[in-house]
């Protein structure tokens, strides 16, 4: 199917905002010096009791999540042949490319020896099959390239009409194959987060009883898997208003109220399926004498429920204005759900104690800034925004 009018937006790209996120990245760029020549003792607040800290819970199990918009776009508009919101599978793809690629850069600074990462693919006979670790770290792999592949017409159209003789000859030669495998890697592009989303809940399973009970339930898997989906389709609309708002383009109005109706879909679901197996696996005492963890399950659950009455009604789902804030309240319930499951509801034992330093909190400050730089430039001179530009319509 045709991306009808997705175009560059165009402009300098060295802009006072973007010379700004080079300033962070260059602090960034030191501080993984230091990180890999000192170790990451030298840098982190982690210890044997906290193995995992924020470039594990936010880095890598939040900004995946945040990256599955081309997910959840994916499951509506090819999946569920909801062909109508074909124009926000772009800004979704790339979105999702660039989350799950900077995650990966989380994972190579954080594990001890990242060296040895390549060994995960190629040494199959090392393999172990009861690993849930192992089938997040196979399938976020295959993701990443799916990923770009997907998002890889973008990039040869451009190429194929401006770009020199070797770029034009190589794109007009591979688009063509390209578009018949393309469906296999949609497939493939669906399959995969559905896995491995599902199976970061089921690392935190793994935790037992240092994992409280009111979020140590056999159902995390799907949970996490459900809300990775409202926080994808949470991020499709903050990024459409977004960047309809600093690039000046036309705003998918019509196709973002009908995509609230999927928002509270999970909503429900997620809600339900949470609080009928606390009701369920005799835990409703837990959810009232847990003392913090009981207030926190009540934050996140109320905060879950917001955007869901928020939007609830067909008239209250054609306000942007509605649309917009109850996206970003589940992007931040979604973003605190797994944060609280992999850090503030884990529990090693008596002695340990966690907080990011600063050198930490600075290096996924920088790798937040890579991935916004790297979608200004994309957006810039690849067509990969929908509707045109809002000063072309005022000039006509």
């Amino acid at each position: 199917m045709a991306h009808a009018h997705v175009q560059p937006v165009g402009g300098p790209i060295l802009t006072r905002p973007f010379k700004w996120l080079l300033a962070i990245l260059a602090v960034w760029a030191i501080l993984l010096i230091w990180r890999f020549a000192a170790g990451i003792g030298a840098v982190s607040g982690l210890s044997d009791g906290y193995p995992w800290g924020i470039w594990i819970a936010f880095d890598v199990v939040t900004g995946t999540a945040l990256g599955c918009g081309g997910y959840a776009i994916a499951l509506l508009c090819y999946v569920m042949n909801r062909g109508k919101y074909h124009p926000l599978v772009r800004p979704a793809l790339l979105t999702s490319a660039l989350g799950y690629s900077m995650a990966a850069v989380a994972i190579i600074i954080d594990v001890g020896r990242p060296w040895f990462i390549h060994r995960i693919p190629l040494r199959v006979g090392s393999w172990n099959l009861n690993s849930a670790l192992l089938e997040v770290a196979l399938c976020v792999m295959a993701y990443v390239a799916v990923l770009w592949i997907e998002l890889s017409p973008a990039f040869l159209e451009r190429w194929k009409e401006t770009g020199p003789n070797a770029l034009r000859s190589f794109a007009a030669g591979i688009l063509p194959g390209l578009e018949k495998v393309m469906p296999f890697i949609i497939a493939l592009g669906v399959l995969l987060p559905t896995m491995h989303q599902s199976s970061l809940g089921t690392v935190m399973l793994l935790a037992g009883h240092k994992l409280h009970p009111l979020w140590n339930t056999g159902f995390v898997p799907l949970l996490f898997l459900i809300s990775c989906v409202g926080m994808g389709y949470g991020v499709v609309v903050w990024e459409s208003a977004l960047s309809s708002r600093v690039f000046k383009r036309q705003r998918e109005t019509d196709m973002l109220a009908s995509l609230s109706g999927a928002i509270v879909i999970t909503l429900v679901l997620f809600l339900a399926i949470r609080l009928l197996d606390a009701l369920i696996a005799g835990k409703a005492a837990l959810m009232f004498t847990s003392g913090g963890y009981s207030v926190l399950f009540w934050i996140e659950n109320i905060l879950f429920a917001i955007p869901l009455v928020m939007l609830a009604r067909p008239a209250a789902r054609r306000q942007f204005s509605t649309i917009l804030r109850a996206a970003m309240l589940l992007v931040f319930v979604g973003a605190l759900y797994r944060f609280d499951t992999y850090l503030v509801a884990y529990d090693p034992g008596p002695g340990w104690a966690y907080f990011p330093s600063p050198p930490e909190l600075l290096i996924t400050v920088g790798v937040i800034a890579l991935e916004i730089a790297l979608y200004i430039v994309i957006v810039k001179r690849y067509p990969i925004l929908g509707g045109a530009s809002t000063s072309a319509q005022a000039a006509h």
